[in-house]
């Protein structure tokens, strides 16, 4: 194994012949061996990365700042870079002080080695260099914030696409279970009667009121600090410099990146982190909430609800023979709770950013791309293995409905809320139906019985207020 010898103002280090990063990033190699979650861990990560430094190598050589060839190397070496060729040449641990300088420098690094290498046919910086050239125009302090910016933009694409595909699929169920009548429940007790399909339909909406707020703060992500490098002044640049890199990067990504109206702001505050964490954070409670409605709908099979049956997919006891457990709930509250926890971070790591610069947002890396990355694998997994298989138990869900106490609402509406306690409670204690006390007290004839202590009735507001409010003007 051959070796090179490169050297800083600290000194040296001797590296691989093989590897394209330098001196700097190794040294952040030994300095933060804290977790097993490297940069390589985060491709769009290292890709948005790369597309800045294409574009503001190519923005340096329109304005003169950077030679045809210096450019065209840097390009060519930074869309190998985008296309995941180098991905193993980034293996700086996210848990990194400077605020992603380590970062920034391994890309530089790695760039210019790769550039000198397509100049020269060797390793090297005697002719690009990763400070003089790759990183001309830039500093950490812009270039990290603005990837995580583009980077997020397409994590959000990516779990769209699977929100699109659950709110079909729970559109489907709707419709499937529409005729399917069950008890309601509040503060887990029975209440009046709903179709499974209503109760479909309500996680459906949510997920489509999730899709718009996610649109929303995509659309955010198009500010970038990008042009202000180290405090938002844009020291370091040279004249048109933002807005050939922007239009640039634009061309490259196919998007329309534009520079924060107020670099200051961009550069001292983090409410974009908060506001995407946020969201994902919304998303996690309603999974959450939906996979322990599973739970609950699904439980015994003979000793609980059990009005859904949830499909099999693996065995649920080392010891229970039959058991299968709701793994695939399970699984989809455990990424729920991290998304929690990592959403705890985020705030933290934004509230801590002190002056004129947040140099938290390694971490914010670690929490916001895990938390899209666990978020996006677990509803597609969730649906896929779950919920487009789900069935329901019609004869328990019919027969609950049926049998509900709750049922004595429609004798308060047709009478009053005194004999309907009344009512509800003998039946309780004989434990009969709601319409068995009915028929027996001859408060309602059999048809009329029928028709208005039909559960599947009652679950549509608009039939059965109209059913009700004319037989309350017959009485009159």
């Amino acid at each position: 194994m051959s070796f090179r010898i490169e050297r800083d103002s600290l000194g040296e280090r001797s590296l691989q012949s093989n590897h394209y990063y330098g001196i700097q990033t190794q040294r952040a190699v030994e300095n933060f061996n804290i977790s097993n979650t490297k940069s390589f861990d985060y491709p769009l990560l290292i890709e948005s990365l790369a597309n800045i430094k294409r574009a503001s190598a190519i923005a340096n050589r329109k304005i003169g700042a950077l030679t045809n060839e210096k450019a065209s190397a840097i390009s060519q070496a930074c869309s190998e870079i985008a296309n995941g060729d180098y991905n193993n040449q980034f293996p700086v641990d996210i848990f990194q002080g400077g605020g992603g300088t380590s970062l920034n420098m391994n890309m530089n690094e790695v760039i210019a080695n790769r550039a000198n290498e397509i100049i020269t046919g060797s390793k090297g910086y005697n002719q690009v260099h990763p400070n003089n050239d790759v990183n001309l125009g830039q500093s950490t302090n812009d270039v990290i914030p603005s990837a995580i910016h583009i980077a997020s933009y397409f994590y959000i694409e990516k779990i769209l696409e699977e929100l699109a595909t659950l709110e079909n699929v729970l559109i489907e169920k709707s419709i499937e279970f529409e005729s399917v009548v069950k008890v309601s429940r509040t503060c887990l007790q029975d209440a009046v009667p709903i179709t499974l399909g209503q109760e479909f339909s309500g996680y459906a909406s949510f997920i489509k009121r999730n899709i718009s707020d996610m649109e929303n703060v995509k659309t955010k992500c198009l500010s970038l600090t990008l042009g202000g490098t180290a405090a938002g002044t844009g020291l370091g640049t040279y004249p048109r410099f933002a807005e050939e890199a922007y239009e640039e990067l634009s061309e490259i990504t196919g998007l329309s990146f534009y520079q924060h109206e107020n670099l200051f702001d961009g550069f001292q505050n983090g409410d974009i982190y908060i506001k995407l964490s946020s969201v994902l954070k919304e998303l996690a409670a309603f999974m959450s909430k939906m996979s322990s409605d599973f739970r609950l709908l699904s439980s015994g099979p003979r000793s609980g609800l059990s009005e859904i049956n949830l499909p099999p997919v693996q065995p649920g006891s080392s010891i229970m023979p039959g058991k299968v457990n709701p793994v695939m709930p399970e699984m989809m509250m455990q990424a729920s709770f991290q998304v929690y926890g990592n959403d705890h971070v985020i705030n933290v790591a934004v509230d801590r950013g002190e002056l004129d610069l947040n140099v938290w947002e390694p971490i914010i890396i670690k929490n916001l791309f895990e938390s899209f990355e666990i978020m996006t694998n677990a509803i597609r997994l969730f649906t896929d293995k779950c919920i487009q298989d789900i069935e329901a138990n019609i004869e328990i869900c019919d027969k609950n409905a049926h049998s509900s106490l709750a049922l004595s609402t429609v004798i308060a509406t047709l009478f009053n809320y005194d004999l309907a306690s009344e009512i509800a409670k003998e039946a309780h204690n004989q434990n009969r139906t709601i319409k068995e006390i009915v028929l027996e007290k001859k408060l309602l004839s059999k048809e009329e019985a029928d028709l208005f202590l039909n559960p599947l009735l009652l679950s549509d507001v608009k039939n059965s207020s109209e059913i009700l409010s004319k037989f309350k003007h017959k009485e009159q």
